[in-house]
């Protein structure tokens, strides 16, 4: 999920992703120097007690198109049979997957960061334990889109919320059928009441609508405009390895392994510093696991922290729209000079490399990180401030118009066998994106406090 994800749409960014689907985007013809399929892969599945989702995460995983060379299983402690029967299942069904467990649990970053030191692939695939690949060929088109330039760093394709039927559906599949009839004390639900199961229905349909109107809009217009989005989606991210081992090499001593409290937006956030860009792959999907709605708020909270701690540890970053002149007058230089005709890598959005020119020119992808962290501190107060004066009738055409102009994107960006589906969620969903945009002010405070009051560092996921 993006760290500035838009819950409340009347904001800059909302025009800047306008601005980007009406804008021409760089059609410059890569020229990449290695060649995608030469390139080897190696899978991580991070697991934190998932029993009930390992089995299919698995399945989903062999029978992608791209087969990986070497399969690690992370158990971050889990207090279930996760481990146990992931490496059953494997053998059963004659595929090798590795797996190492800490006793416990402390966090997907010390894994990933040891995964991506010790293995020596080219390509290092991050898959959730609660996720599920619905495209066989999600690794491939990962893949492919790292190698069409060397400024390519992640990318990830869509998310869709994991439902009861979608269980089912795979717990039907032969390999996956024949095992559970083996081992009949394993199941693919985890146990809870029905009013749990009704609180998750309320999570899958926001959760559902919010990616939906991510990809669909945000995401559309940031990869048309910068080529990139601000981090990848880190339930099933490709990576180039080189590029997580040396960030990762790069922070340790100062940072250890308390990065932030979601590492895949501290990750995205380093890559850009360096001049790569973080790739969204339409036309590929993932199903994953969400929080039930009485948890959800933990789940806002680390993301939502972590964009601001990100913005914290890369400030270049954040002022980079105050540096847009720099960068013209630079564009301006190369273009007279001759020196985007000589350049032999050719790709698009092509910037240069490195955190200096970071800091002396910032990055084009700073206005969304910009406007993101506005937004997260304007929305909530500026509702406080309008039910706190009592300005009921200003309150009331700020929500219309939200509303309104949220009906009328869903319709557009919808098609037409989906409209109704997506135009009931979007209406019932608006409590919970309000609360959420309400929420962002909660989060705000408890960063300051840790910050400027507490001095607490100790970030991570």
């Amino acid at each position: 999920m993006a760290a500035p994800t838009p819950f409340f749409v009347l904001g800059p960014n909302t025009i800047l992703s306008l601005i980007g689907l009406a804008r021409k985007t760089d059609h410059t013809v890569a020229a990449p120097a290695q060649d995608w399929r030469t390139a080897s892969v190696d899978v991580v599945i991070p697991a934190h007690n998932e029993e009930a989702t390992i089995i299919l995460c698995l399945e989903s995983l062999f029978r992608q198109t791209i087969k990986p060379r070497r399969v690690v299983l992370m158990d971050d402690g889990s207090k279930d049979r996760t481990r146990l029967l992931a490496l059953r299942y494997a053998k059963e069904h004659g595929f090798n997957v590795e797996s190492m467990r800490a006793e416990a649990s402390v966090g997907k970053t010390p894994g990933v960061k040891r995964n991506a030191r010790e293995l020596d692939g080219d390509v290092i695939f991050i898959l959730d334990g609660d996720t599920i690949l619905i495209s066989p060929d999600y690794i491939e088109r990962c893949v492919r889109e790292l190698y069409e330039g060397v400024g390519i760093a992640s990318a990830c394709g869509g998310v869709v919320p994991l439902r009861r039927v979608d269980r089912r559906e795979w717990a039907a599949l032969p390999p996956v059928k024949e095992f559970y009839a083996l081992h009949p004390d394993i199941s693919y639900f985890k146990q809870h009441s029905p009013y749990s199961w009704f609180l998750h229905g309320v999570t899958n349909i926001y959760r559902d609508f919010l990616y939906f109107y991510l990809r669909g809009f945000i995401y559309r217009g940031q990869m048309a405009f910068f080529g990139s989005i601000i981090n990848p989606i880190g339930c099933a991210v490709a990576y180039r390895r080189e590029y997580i081992r040396e960030l990762f090499d790069h922070y340790e001593p100062s940072l250890g392994d308390d990065l932030t409290t979601s590492e895949d937006i501290f990750i995205g956030f380093a890559l850009l510093q360096r001049g790569y860009r973080n790739v969204l792959v339409e036309g590929v999907h993932v199903l994953t696991e969400e929080p039930f709605a009485h948890r959800l708020p933990r789940q806002l909270f680390l993301w939502s922290s972590s964009f601001l701690q990100s913005c914290y540890y890369f400030p270049d970053l954040v002022l980079s729209p105050f540096k847009v002149f720099r960068r013209a007058a630079l564009r301006r230089k190369e273009k007279h000079s001759g020196v985007l005709e000589r350049r032999k890598v050719k790709e698009a959005y092509r910037q240069p490399f490195g955190m200096e020119y970071t800091k002396k020119y910032g990055r084009p992808i700073g206005w969304t990180i910009l406007f993101g962290l506005i937004e997260k501190i304007s929305f909530s107060l500026i509702l406080l401030g309008l039910i706190a004066f009592r300005r009921w009738e200003m309150l009331g055409f700020t929500l219309a118009a939200e509303v309104g102009l949220l009906l009328l994107l869903t319709a557009v960006l919808c098609a037409r066998e989906r409209r109704i589906d997506y135009l009931w969620k979007m209406i019932a969903c608006t409590p919970v994106r309000y609360f959420v945009a309400l929420f962002d002010l909660v989060v705000f405070l408890a960063f300051v406090v840790d910050v400027w009051i507490l001095k607490d560092f100790n970030w991570r996921k």
